[in-house]
């Protein structure tokens, strides 16, 4: 019985050991088929999206002829922890790679192409252009084209055909198959999509984006935003009072001009255009750039206050006093001419 038990002992070890060495090649012969050796030839790009995950970014790779399979590079992905830092993008890389090799060229920064067209709060719509005209490398010609095929870029009509203040800030990865059309496309959806999601009706949409614009250009202290929006509305109303409904804001004054910062100086006041508020009551025709959402908040909900003025004292800390009257900010402008005399060339426009 004891020889029996060993014999039976033995086969379980050799069928066991078959087995394994079975799995083992077995396994080596599949990795093998669903791999390609690599390096890879050619060059192809090819673009991640935000949130991808790694089956997402095999098949991606699939797709682009880079890896064989999305199964061999998902194998990597997970057996990497520095595969989570993928960033999205667009990337050149080989057709034919081995999946190791294409997760490595996803790691490598060097790899990185150079695609996204960023818009910050209070960008003008001309600085958007440059950057797509640069990013995408078309001309300013086609650039200009798709933005006056409002139809195509999705522009509401309440825009009055001008999509200044309708392009979301944030980044936009573009990819082969885009155009400046596609691309600005999806700037305008995201300004329609955050108004709707604030609850602002189309028929108020173009107001709230200019006033906020102003807001934005007036002001990038958060705590603030909420009072300066309170003193457009607050100027807006008061026709027949100290501001007769003119808003009087330097950043108007400035775009009209064609100038982003500073203080403007007299030619800049003098200069009459449709934005300078300083000479023409009421709004101006169009946003004068991107607004936050932070901005459009604060149009949307003003602060309780019965200012009419206001003026920013220290263009370095960004501290402003609000005034109810002229005399009052008279006042407070003699701190700003101090500020101006110290310090140069920080109030020269520009």
């Amino acid at each position: 019985m004891r020889s029996f038990f060993i014999i039976v002992l033995v086969l379980g070890l050799l069928v066991g050991a078959s087995y394994v060495a079975y799995d083992q090649l077995f396994n080596s012969s599949t990795t093998a088929s669903d791999d390609f050796p690599g390096p890879g030839t050619g060059s192809v790009e090819v673009t991640i999206a935000e949130n991808s995950s790694g089956r997402d970014i095999g098949q991606t790779l699939v797709d682009a002829g880079v890896v064989k399979s999305v199964g061999a590079f998902v194998r990597q992905f997970e057996k990497t922890p520095a595969s989570m830092s993928i960033r999205p993008g667009t990337y050149r890389l080989k057709q034919q790679m081995s999946a190791a090799g294409a997760l490595a060229g996803l790691l490598d920064e060097t790899n990185r192409v150079d695609s996204t067209i960023t818009i910050t709060s209070g960008q003008k719509m001309s600085e958007v252009k440059k950057r797509i005209v640069d990013i995408m490398g078309v001309t300013e010609e086609q650039v200009d084209a798709a933005f006056a095929d409002t139809e195509a870029i999705g522009l509401p009509s309440e825009a009055g055909g001008n999509a200044e203040g309708w392009l979301l800030p944030g980044s936009y990865e573009v990819s082969e198959d885009d155009t400046p059309t596609t691309v600005i496309a999806r700037m305008v959806k995201g300004t329609v999509d955050e108004l709707d999601r604030l609850g602002v009706a189309p028929a108020d949409r173009q107001t709230v984006l200019i006033k906020a614009s102003i807001v934005d250009g007036e002001m990038n202290i958060d705590k603030y935003m909420p009072m300066v929006a309170r003193v457009i509305e607050n100027r807006l109303a008061d026709t027949n009072g100290e501001t007769k409904g003119y808003l009087g804001m330097d950043s108007t004054v400035l775009y009209g001009v064609g100038k982003t910062s500073g203080v403007p100086d007299q030619a800049d006041l003098d200069n009459d255009n449709p934005y300078n508020t300083r000479l023409h009551a009421g709004l101006p025709p169009t946003p004068i750039g991107q607004p936050s959402e932070k901005a459009i908040k604060a149009v949307l909900n003003p602060a309780e206050g019965n200012w009419l003025y206001f003026v920013t004292v220290n263009l370095d800390t960004g501290e402003t006093l609000f005034a109810s009257t002229l005399e009052e900010q008279e006042k407070n402008r003699e701190q700003l001419k101090a500020y101006c005399t110290a310090n140069p060339k920080v109030c020269t426009a520009s």
